[in-house]
């Protein structure tokens, strides 16, 4: 789905703290480090959560745990003006716009109004059957996050793209779907949905990363796999580009001093570019999986490797042995590999200590 080097997310996600002014500028912060896509969270908290329901641990930990999850929503909620300023300011930057969309409302708005091509599904809604539907149903590539997911629910979410994606109006009936996951039929999902492995705890702990994987959805799916980081600092993101991520998410913010839910476990700006800087030289790093000598490993060859060379003097007619013979550099003469052939034969001329054997 990204052909090439490996597509960057900067997650803003609600780190604007509701204040679009900030979402602004997070975009200009993220177009800066260079990455390709900079996202954001689209929802409006009376279609997203009960006025009951509780918050994460990890939110309690960063706003206390008086406020509901619906009120701290409420609170983070950007307007559609807002959204489209943001947009706008994405095209200014040459950065690719993106938001999540937590209802279909949402989706329709980001794609047919405010012009989203990539519509990236949060963790929480791979089970959220009718709205993968609908999101399928307009179009754009999708990329999935897979966050507190079994390997059966991730076949049953591609299972539902994928009947939204053949089918423009239909309803599903539960058997089609499963159908479709008992016979992994994903090909037609290939070059529209890619996955994102993620472990949804903020932070999230080290031994729970998991990264390997990685691999293994690539091979069961036979899909595009990126990673959404969750863990501190910048180290991982790179490791899993190194072991076959194509898509990178990670979680940045202008301060980390600042109060709301998702500071605490972002990157600052230098960090962000730090970590773009890494993930770079990583891909080049990578190389072609060719093996063959680069060319400044050409350069050196001949002073590294040796050459057949006389190991005392030997005169014209004298016998070759393994005590007149020995290796030295440079690596200009005959290989080591034919000192066994030599041994034996007679040699043509005189040679002095150190030269080399022609």
């Amino acid at each position: 789905m990204f052909k090439g080097r490996t597509f960057i997310i900067a997650e803003a996600g609600v780190n604007h703290n509701g204040d679009s002014l900030q979402a602004l500028e997070l975009v200009r912060v993220a177009a800066l480090a260079g990455v390709d896509a900079v996202k954001f969270q689209s929802f409006k908290a009376d279609r997203l959560s009960t006025a009951t329901a509780k918050k994460a641990a990890y939110q309690e930990v960063a706003l206390g745990a008086k406020q509901s999850q619906y009120e701290m929503l409420r609170a983070l909620e950007l307007n559609e003006a807002s959204e489209l300023a943001i947009a706008e300011e994405c095209r200014k930057q040459s950065i690719v716009f993106m938001s999540t969309p937590f209802d279909e409302s949402s989706a329709d708005f980001l794609v047919k109004q405010a012009g989203m091509n990539i519509v990236k599904v949060g963790s929480g809604e791979l089970t959220n059957a009718p709205l993968l539907l609908h999101i399928a149903r307009l179009g754009k590539k999708v990329i999935l996050s897979t966050g507190m997911a079994s390997m059966d629910e991730i076949a049953e979410a591609l299972s539902v793209l994928v009947f939204g994606f053949r089918e423009a109006a239909r309803r599903p009936d539960i058997s089609e779907i499963e159908k479709i996951k008992r016979v992994a039929d994903f090909a037609s999902l290939s070059g529209h949905v890619s996955l994102l492995h993620c472990t949804t705890e903020y932070p999230a702990p080290i031994e729970e990363l998991n990264l390997r994987a990685i691999p293994t959805m690539r091979d069961a799916f036979r899909l595009p796999v990126g990673y959404s980081d969750h863990s501190i600092g910048i180290t991982i993101p790179p490791v899993a580009v190194a072991i076959g991520a194509e898509i990178i998410e990670k979680h940045f913010t202008l301060d980390r001093a600042q109060v709301g839910p998702d500071h605490r476990a972002s990157l600052e700006p230098s960090e962000l570019i730090a970590m773009v800087r890494a993930i770079r030289d990583v891909e080049k790093a990578l190389g072609t999986g060719s093996k063959v000598p680069t060319e400044s490993e050409l350069r050196n060859r001949e002073i590294a490797r040796r050459s057949i060379v006389a190991a005392n003097q030997i005169a014209k007619g004298e016998v070759f042995t393994e005590s007149n013979l020995t290796t030295k550099r440079p690596g200009s003469g005959l290989r080591p590999i034919e000192l066994w052939n030599l041994i034996g034969r007679k040699s043509a001329r005189d040679y002095d200590a150190d030269e080399a054997i022609d």
